[in-house]
């Protein structure tokens, strides 16, 4: 397991009462699936290129057009159309057969969900469509870990909005600021802090190291997997 990059944290683990999860990048290695998808259909230019540089290319492709992806649904959001393309893509996502090959989960993900689950409640709060949503947690059988599930059609708006984590908070019975937010991205970070809860970023999804540093997140984590060595240092502590 690769060390902790090196950030001075402001997390208050012993404030955290409830774990708030994305799923791409976060529980979920779709971006890694959408880079794979990206890379074969570049491999027509693996002569000229060593493979490696390749993926790399086709990786920071992706991470390019995420941003203004992202920046796009949340104008959606904030003029209230966003309702018509999650209609489309929930239309679009039932037509397609759920296997669990399109929705892979990051390795060590169910292990810490495990050793979590006892002591936190736990919710998603996705940017997803709520198709799309429900096919990862039923193809993964991931259903029975979350007493909630927020998907982008759930709150009026959706993450970088704080709605869709206070919602989540209100329906767990949790104060906001005892949850914590887990995500790979500055729109999970924008959210939580919006939101009044706390931030940890992960670094097995597209956010980079370098802009999570400056995003105001209070924990950083090369992958989800290494929540629970986290949380349960708190014990060794106390």
């Amino acid at each position: 397991m690769p060390n902790k990059p090196a950030f001075k944290s402001s997390l208050d683990r012993k404030k955290i009462k409830a774990l708030l999860f994305d799923i791409d990048g976060t529980l979920s290695d779709s971006d890694d699936e959408m880079v794979a998808s990206i890379y074969a259909r570049m491999a027509w230019l693996s002569p000229p290129f060593q493979e490696i540089r390749l993926h790399k290319f086709a990786r920071q492709l992706v991470r390019f057009f995420q941003a203004p992806a992202n920046r796009f649904l949340a104008f959606l959001d904030h003029i209230g159309i966003d309702s018509h393309l999650a209609r489309f893509l929930d239309h679009r996502a039932r037509k397609k057969k759920a296997v669990p090959e399109d929705f892979p989960v990051i390795p060590g993900v169910r292990p810490m969900l495990d050793a979590l689950h006892k002591r936190y409640p736990f919710a998603v709060v996705s940017a997803r469509n709520s198709v799309t949503v429900e096919k990862f947690l039923r193809v993964n059988d991931l259903h029975s870990y979350f007493d909630i599930v927020i998907s982008s059609q759930t709150c009026e708006k959706t993450k970088p909005f704080p709605e869709p984590l206070l919602f989540a908070a209100s329906e767990l019975g949790v104060p906001i600021e005892n949850c914590l937010m887990i995500g790979d991205t500055l729109t999970d970070v924008r959210a939580a802090l919006a939101a009044g809860a706390q931030s940890l970023s992960v670094l097995c999804g597209f956010g980079t190291e370098k802009e999570l540093r400056k995003s105001g997140t209070h924990h950083i984590l090369h992958s989800t997997s290494e929540l629970a060595d986290l949380l349960n240092e708190q014990n060794i502590s106390e």
